[in-house]
């Protein structure tokens, strides 16, 4: 890692497969390995509703928002989010950069617990260790090549872990199918405990729409988004989107039929550890893999956390350094890269433990946890995005409207609604 642009986003020189691997990776999170499995154990086949969404967006998403993207932040030598929107609007005064990053600390800090959250709970059930001592193995694993790397490491490390993702999501459902004999046995078994789990519309069209509607928060994930300012060529999006399609629907189905599968083999909630439904896939694991497979789909799991945490403490990093303290605080005057990536690494590792600690106190399911966040980050800045990309009439005062009413109703709605 030479200067910022190499450090936040990889020099703007990542292929095509990195790029669309690392932002796949990038956006599920542990939310995809425990929670979409926990909320398949919990509601059946009405859980594909959570997958349709936020796949097709991002196949969308690939060649539209993010190829314009890509060619306005490479003209106005923009490195993050922020540095964008103050670009597009002449923003002396700061405000946008101020209002978004006060935005994306509080959610991605959220975002960051939830990952920390789930990374603590497998690592205390599978090694039968302390929570704490489980959080703070899995936190040091995260801090240390994020402050050796940046997002070369990262990206890099996301294609890693989205292959380690893929084997878990994959090989447990088809073992567990050979073991039980194929989907014939899984219905049976559904028919006669969770007969509603087989009918896709047993949630209701609230609830298929709710599910749906998470796409809608896509465009407002600064973590994801800057995987598309990071490509060697805007062109190579088109080849992106097909390969993180094709891997987005791979690893979505995969949860769902570890949620299935669980269901029809531990049909009792106080059965699951600690009575979570989110464990069904360590407990799956556990029952028909050895140890070191056992290991390995554990591992799964942490390759589902860490490609989330380290992306967004990766955001928070640039958002403090480059938005708040090198561009507001000192004007955008030229600073020396090396203290600028010396606190960039310090801010990773405060945030971290920052995140560690409000881990300890989510109370939240991950998946839910999750979504608040999800949410959150994509009413304040995905429709500010999308209009500052194709809409002239796009104002500076709009903008941070749309920034904090987004966040408002956000908030107000998770707490008291």
């Amino acid at each position: 890692t030479r200067d910022q642009a190499d450090y936040f986003v990889g020099g703007r020189a990542m292929g095509l497969f990195t790029v669309a691997l690392s932002a796949v990776s990038s956006g599920r999170s542990s939310w995809l390995v425990l929670g979409l499995s926990g909320v398949a154990w919990k509601m059946g086949t009405g859980a594909i509703w959570a997958i349709v969404g936020y796949i097709t967006v991002e196949a969308i998403q690939f060649v539209t928002i993010g190829r314009r993207l890509r060619r306005e932040t490479q003209k106005q030598g923009a490195i993050t989010l922020l540095d964008y929107f103050e670009a597009r609007f002449d923003d002396s005064s700061h405000v946008i950069r101020l209002v978004g990053a006060a935005i994306i600390g509080i959610f991605i800090t959220a975002y960051v617990a939830a990952q920390f959250n789930a990374g603590a709970k497998t690592l205390s059930i599978a090694l039968e260790i302390p929570l704490w001592a489980a959080l703070v193995a899995a936190g040091a694993l995260i801090l240390v090549y994020m402050v050796l790397g940046g997002f070369v490491a990262v990206a890099y490390n996301d294609v890693i872990r989205a292959l380690i993702m893929l084997v878990g999501l994959v090989l447990l459902p088809v073992v567990a199918l050979v073991e039980l004999g194929g989907w014939e046995t899984v219905n049976s078994l559904l028919a006669e405990v969770a007969p509603q789990h087989l009918d896709p519309v047993a949630l209701g069209l609230g609830g298929m729409i709710g599910f749906i509607g998470i796409g809608l928060g896509c465009p407002g994930q600064p973590h994801i988004v800057v995987r598309y300012m990071s490509i060697d060529d805007e062109g190579h999006l088109w080849y992106s989107a097909v390969i993180g399609t094709f891997w987005n629907v791979v690893l979505g189905l995969g949860a769902i039929a570890i949620g299935l599968i669980g269901r029809a083999i531990v049909p009792e909630l106080g059965d699951l550890p600690d009575k979570d439904e989110e464990m069904i896939y360590l407990v799956l694991s556990a029952k028909y893999f050895g140890p070191v497979l056992y290991g390995l789909l554990v591992g799964g799991v942490f390759a589902a956390i860490l490609s989330t945490a380290d992306s967004q403490l990766l955001v928070v990093a640039s958002t403090v350094v480059r938005d708040v303290w090198e561009q507001v605080i000192h004007q955008g005057q030229p600073l020396d890269e090396s203290r600028k990536l010396a606190l960039s690494r310090i801010v990773v590792v405060l945030s971290g433990l920052v995140a560690m600690v409000l881990a300890f106190v989510a109370k939240d399911l991950v998946f839910w946890l999750v979504l608040f966040a999800w949410g959150g980050l994509g009413a304040a800045l995905g429709p500010s995005l999308i209009l500052s990309l194709y809409w002239r009439g796009t104002s500076r005062a709009g903008v941070v409207a749309g920034m904090v009413t987004g966040t408002v109703i956000a908030i107000v709605w998770k707490l008291w609604l």
